[in-house]
């Protein structure tokens, strides 16, 4: 097995399933808790979805796992990405990403969202209302923008059409506003919501969208050329997902081809890329016996790394470093004062010491993203894995 170099100057190259001699060596140097990125798993799912998805541009969204070594890694690949703050676009900046890569998709801004956007030269924004249309009169010649439409999903886990996005019989009008306005128009958006069990939502919007887009190139109002297909494709934490994935997004290859060859398609993966990329690693800090139950309490909980069991109800995979001897139902607890902190109430875990290691995997959306300084107990340090750069520690 490929061993852990020993520059501390270099990122650690590990290879998986992991050896547990090799994450107390990366425990011992970098402390507990940690958050390991294994950017071999995102350059695989980068394969994966681009596979799933030929010709479609993918934007990496960054809000589930914003952090440098992504970005760097996708970008390598070939990736886009798509940014909503100014955090995030401070983010790309800092990693060196040109902003003819980057789009702007937050359909609600202020000014000085807009003109941070600007200044780092983003040209191309999602609105969807009248108001946000107006915001972007006093930069109508730097600008062309994407008109995000809502496409309501029951089956999402999170429906953001409930949120976000016209509908379909206000997009003439919105259209002929931003042409009176002088604002160009490049194209349609829409966002179908996370984690939907099938694409057939996604075939529907670009069902609607395609006459839309004809219709708008007819009337010679706006240079309409591009489709953003938004995100939401599964992440089922399990082995088969490569191969689930392109049977997923099988419809929407389909519903693809009624476009115009010239029509620009992106989308904006995030979870699937970066959910099964990261891996836990939290230490034992205090144990007792409750009702019959051994409680053991951790030094990362629901207000840290575990925090995707709150905003993105999520389960991880969870698994001790220690296997041996007969297995008993546990409880694991996080490690601030709140009640609340629990992290699994019935787990089936050996007896486990003090000091003992406990692993999560498949932990790498909506966690350290979400994660607070809740009672001051500080985050999971953040460490990438497998890099083709160089990076302090």
């Amino acid at each position: 097995m490929k061993r852990l170099r020993s520059l501390s100057s270099e990122s650690p190259t590990l290879t998986a399933p992991y050896a547990r001699e090799d994450l107390e060596h990366l425990l011992a140097r970098f402390g507990s808790p940690l958050f390991l990125v294994d950017c071999n798993v995102l350059r695989e799912r980068y394969r994966q979805l681009s596979e799933a998805l030929p010709g479609v541009v993918l934007h990496y969204a960054l809000k589930p796992l914003p952090q440098m070594a992504v970005v760097r890694t996708l970008a390598a690949l070939g990736a886009h990405f798509d940014l909503a703050t100014k955090g995030e676009t401070a983010l790309v900046k800092a990693a060196g990403i040109s902003p003819d890569l980057c789009i702007h998709t937050h359909p609600i801004k202020t000014d000085s969202d807009i003109r941070d956007a600007l200044r780092f030269g983003i040209r191309t924004f999602v609105v969807d209302n009248e108001d946000e249309i107006g915001k972007f009169v006093k930069h109508r010649t730097r600008v062309e923008l994407l008109l995000r439409l809502s496409f309501r999903n029951p089956e999402a886990a999170s429906d953001l059409s409930r949120k976000f996005g016209c509908e379909e019989a206000d997009v003439p009008r919105l259209l002929d506003l931003a042409a009176r306005l002088g604002i160009k128009v490049c194209g349609f958006s829409f966002h179908v919501g996370s984690q939907v069990p099938n694409a057939q939502m996604h075939a529907k919007a670009i069902q609607v969208c395609a006459p839309l887009l004809a219709q708008g190139r007819a009337s010679g109002q706006h240079p309409l050329r591009v489709l953003d297909i938004g995100g939401g494709f599964p992440t089922y934490l399990d082995t088969s997902e490569g191969e689930k994935i392109g049977d997923f997004c099988a419809p929407i290859r389909e519903a693809l081809k009624v476009l115009p060859a010239d029509i620009r398609v992106i989308a904006e993966p995030g979870r699937f890329l970066v959910a099964s990329s990261a891996t836990a690693l939290t230490t034992i800090v205090g144990r007792a016996e409750r009702q019959g139950r051994r409680w053991y309490y951790l030094d990362d909980g629901v207000y840290g790394t575990f925090s995707g069991q709150v905003w993105d109800t999520t389960q991880y995979p969870i698994q001790s470093l220690n296997t041996e001897g007969p297995f008993y139902p546990s409880t694991l607890t996080g490690p601030t004062c709140d009640s609340i902190d629990l992290i699994r109430e019935d787990i089936h875990l050996p007896e486990l010491e003090i000091g003992d290691v406990l692993m999560a995997t498949a932990i790498g959306a909506y966690t350290t993203a979400c994660a607070s300084d809740f009672n001051f107990v500080p985050r999971a340090r953040i460490v990438a894995v497998n890099t083709d750069f160089a990076e302090a520690d």
